[in-house]
């Protein structure tokens, strides 16, 4: 199917443009833009259908080639399709393949193999001199850090020496092994000649979304680490330039989310939570190509100004708003600690 054509019709082009001959196009489309942001649903169907319109319409204004899957979970728990592109296509994962990192760990946890508080050792070698994370940052090595601290700074600031640190417990091949047995034969890392060291490799949308709905609903990993993982990808300290954009803190902290940036690629994937901890919705973003704007900007654009983040934000208002006050009848609730804001001392 040509997207283009997909999406126009998605967006239902000849009623906009009948209203636009009387009320003019640019106002016509404010309202729509505005209205589909901020009403709430009825419904699942109702919320996937919404979902489904603005994806079209910021994707295609966003540009670049979109891989997806959004899920919204009824009230009786079962998922109703909400935008499905090129989901079962291979794409680079980058950094949103750091939860499947941090779920083979947990896996091993969960074994009695490691423990979060065992340390890991940071060495200067071991130091990746980029600008992600903080481990770059502390100019005296050697050091030592637990593993439950290092995974903290990979799944928040999406810190690169943490993806070595774990490496450390977890070399390449088996984490590999054990992403395939739990039926991730796509999501997958790329070992390299250290077998403690790998690139993050590649997934498809469908996978992600599994794996999150896995997590969610229990048969990923134990019920500590669901509550430890989830805890840390839907704190104030994760990622907020994309989906969590434009939402406020309490609103972030029902959103556990992971973005990947790489050469082209803008990634983002999470799970949204009802007023009461049920997740309800399940996003798997992926985006890389030719964007909007002008390319020599984009190229080493990481943040909100990005087209695709600009659509991800949008996309991310709407899919909350369309959802917050549906539930859904799962036997599992992940209801967040509010924020609690400090001054030192």
């Amino acid at each position: 199917m040509d997207t283009n054509v997909n999406r126009r019709r998605l967006l239902g082009l000849g009623t906009v443009a009948a209203a636009g001959a009387v009320l003019g196009t640019a106002q016509v489309a404010q309202a729509a833009e505005e209205s589909d942001q901020d009403i709430a649903a009825v419904d699942a169907a109702s919320a996937a259908r919404r979902i489904s319109q603005v994806y079209a319409r910021e994707t295609a204004k966003a540009g670049g080639t979109w891989s997806s899957y959004v899920s919204v979970a009824d009230s009786a728990g079962n998922l109703v399709p909400a935008v499905s592109e090129r989901a079962d296509e291979v794409v680079e994962a980058y950094s949103v393949n750091k939860i499947a990192v941090a779920t083979a760990v947990l896996d091993k946890i969960d074994r009695g193999l490691l423990t979060l508080d065992q340390r890991v050792d940071v060495t200067a070698d071991i130091v990746i001199k980029d600008t992600d994370g903080i481990f770059a940052l502390d100019g005296a090595y050697p050091s030592s850090v637990t593993l439950g601290h290092a995974m903290a700074a990979l799944l928040t600031l999406s810190d690169n020496t943490a993806v070595r640190l774990c490496g450390l417990v977890c070399p390449a091949a088996e984490l590999n092994e054990i992403l395939r047995g739990k039926g991730f034969v796509h999501t997958q890392v790329v070992p390299v000649a250290n077998p403690n060291r790998f690139f993050l490799g590649k997934t498809t949308p469908a996978e992600t979304h599994t794996l999150l709905r896995k997590l969610v609903g229990g048969t990923l990993l134990s019920a500590k680490s669901t509550e430890y993982l989830l805890n840390i990808l839907r704190s104030l300290s994760a990622f907020t330039d994309g989906v969590r954009l434009d939402l406020t803190s309490a609103e972030r902290l029902r959103v556990a989310t992971k973005a990947g940036w790489f050469n082209d690629g803008r990634n983002e994937a999470g799970v949204m939570f009802s007023a009461d901890g049920k997740p309800i919705l399940t996003y798997s973003l992926f985006a890389s190509g030719e964007f909007a704007g002008d390319p020599a900007v984009n190229k080493d654009d990481y943040a909100a100004t990005h087209p695709a983040l600009r659509a991800r934000a949008k996309l991310g208002r709407t899919m909350f708003r369309s959802v917050e006050k549906l539930t859904a009848a799962t036997a599992r609730t992940y209801a967040a600690a509010p924020y609690r804001a400090t001054n030192g001392g």
